[in-house]
């Protein structure tokens, strides 16, 4: 994974973020390797992505997002409420 990003890169990854739609969904099974594989597909096509996370439980959404960014490689973003903006940099640049 790259470094830590910037809050100058951070800003700039929300506002390329703020018009995108949720292309990933975690549905009531949570993070299945299907759902990872999606996110990872999602990622290489378009490097900024926002997923939706179901569930209620913030402490949950939180693990999940967590345990998402290990298993792709990916930096968070931005986590409000239910949506997360994932970030990973094309490997062909």
């Amino acid at each position: 994974m790259t470094d830590k990003l910037t809050t100058q890169e951070i800003a700039a990854l929300k506002a390329r973020a703020h018009h995108l739609h949720p292309v990933v969904m975690v549905g009531q099974q949570g993070l299945t390797d299907a759902v990872i594989q999606e996110t990872d597909t999602a990622l290489t096509a378009h490097e900024l992505i926002k997923v939706k996370v179901a569930g209620d439980d913030r402490a949950e959404r939180v693990a999940i997002s967590d345990a998402l960014c290990e298993a792709v490689g990916a930096q968070l973003v931005q986590h409000i409420g239910k949506l997360l903006v994932l970030w990973r940099p094309n490997k062909e640049v």
